[in-house]
């Protein structure tokens, strides 16, 4: 890890920076995978499959189908099969998870506002879900099945009608069982063996198994979100640009190394390409986390993943917390933890950030699982003008508006000026019409 003490402004703008790629043969690649699942559906994501994921789903065994079942398809057998291969005491995390997660995202239903803006002229807005989501679950190196609940469960409390998940088959064909589980916990009942681009392009432009949606949600690597980039621009909405995880932690002289340690590394062990970064006001804890970073490292069994995040994170030596706040408000982390004396204090500071983590017992891994806030938020810097998903991220809210003759006396007059002032003559008459007939 780098090392900056008392950085100047040209080293502050090195350390606010990402590891970057070249987009260029990313976008050429994502774009050949995306034409060919639109084009040839089903065929194209079997293929991609065996290519990509390693499995032949064409001739794996899918217990439970019968004939005419996509292979595809997670039958009802394989989500009883996965009950039996789950550990209650995992299940019952994963329903303790879910209900926390539930209770967090009820809270923010939307109640609704009505306006009289001119006597006789109503104004209301109403919040309604989106009929169709699709769930991206990452199941590679780290089978995701959290993200199942932090996804699922607010897109049922909004009320979608159809929840649709995809996520990388295993190479004997199944699905993670916890995945199965989860999705079964939080309500899902159509789950799709394919992951990568061909299952972003699956449910962007929908396949004869999988359903088009109007909105694409979930972390992936950078192919993954590449994709949903370039879906976004005309077929389907996404939840945000989004790219490799990344934690910042905010730490004084009373911070525990081996916890700010432990919380640097949850976050590298994700990818080769997440970040880190330790912004603090000690020296000496600077020093040992340093160490204890290198202690711990060697007990990771994905050493390797974190080792190569390390190799582009940074340890900020800065001389007050409000140096430190005005570096995180730049950076705008996608999950910041504040481990100081003061840590309430300084969230009151935070303008820019994902999901904040406040004092020595808060660790970024209990909102990636069950402190019921959702940890599907923005990453490289997007936090500076994206939420991370909440209820509303499953909604839409339309407006009404009702016009009574008093109403229509109030403001018609405006309109008509203000349309003829543009040389909109026809919005001019549908107003002038309606005056006349009074």
């Amino acid at each position: 890890m780098k090392i900056y003490k008392y950085p100047s402004e040209a080293e502050l703008r090195e350390i606010i920076t990402r590891p970057t790629k070249d987009a260029q043969d990313l976008t050429a690649t994502v774009a050949a995978v995306l034409a060919r699942v639109k084009a040839e559906g089903d065929s194209a994501v079997l293929d991609y499959e065996q290519q990509f994921d390693h499995v032949d789903l064409r001739a794996a065994q899918h217990p439970g189908a019968s004939a005419g079942t996509s292979p595809l398809a997670v039958t009802e057998a394989e989500f009883e099969a996965a009950e039996a291969l789950v550990a209650p005491e995992l299940r019952e995390a994963l329903q303790l998870a879910h209900d926390n997660i539930a209770r967090f995202h009820a809270e923010q239903r939307y109640a609704g506002i009505e306006v009289q803006t001119a006597p006789g002229v109503r104004c209301w807005q109403r919040s309604v879900a989106i009929e169709r989501v699709g769930l991206y679950i990452p199941g590679g190196t780290a089978p995701l099945f959290s993200t199942v609940l932090m996804l699922a469960t607010p897109a049922r409390i909004a009320g979608c009608r159809q929840i649709v998940l995809c996520t990388p088959p295993q190479r004997d064909g199944s699905v993670n069982p916890a995945i199965l589980v989860a999705a079964r916990i939080a309500g899902v009942a159509e789950v799709f063996k394919t992951g990568g681009v061909q299952a972003i392009g699956a449910m962007a432009y929908g396949t004869e198994s999988i359903p088009k949606v109007s909105k694409i949600f979930g972390p992936g690597n950078q192919y993954v979100q590449c994709a949903k980039q370039l879906v976004s621009l005309a077929d389907v909405a996404i939840d945000m640009p989004a790219g490799p995880s990344e934690v910042e932690v905010v730490a004084d002289a009373t911070a525990d190394a081996a916890f700010v340690a432990a919380d640097l590394l949850s976050q590298a062990e994700h990818g080769v390409d997440s970040q880190v970064l330790l912004v603090t006001t000690s020296e000496q804890l600077l020093a040992d986390v340093e160490a204890e970073v290198q202690r711990q490292l060697q007990q990771l069994p994905r050493h390797d993943i974190a080792a190569a995040a390390l190799s582009h994170s940074r340890l900020v030596l800065v001389a007050s917390s409000a140096e430190a706040m005005a570096i995180t408000n730049r950076y705008a982390p996608e999950h910041l933890i504040l481990e100081t004396a003061d840590a309430e204090a300084l969230a009151a500071d935070v303008v820019n950030a994902g999901s904040v983590f406040i004092g020595h017992l808060t660790p970024e891994s209990a909102g990636d699982y069950a402190s019921g806030t959702n940890h599907t938020l923005p990453t490289n810097g997007y936090a500076t003008a994206y939420s991370g998903v909440n209820l509303d991220a499953f909604c839409r809210k339309i407006t009404y508006q009702h016009i009574t003759p008093e109403g229509l006396r109030a403001i018609g007059p405006a309109v008509e000026l203000m349309a003829e002032a543009e040389h909109l003559d026809a919005h001019k008459r549908a107003m002038t019409l309606r005056l006349q007939s009074l």
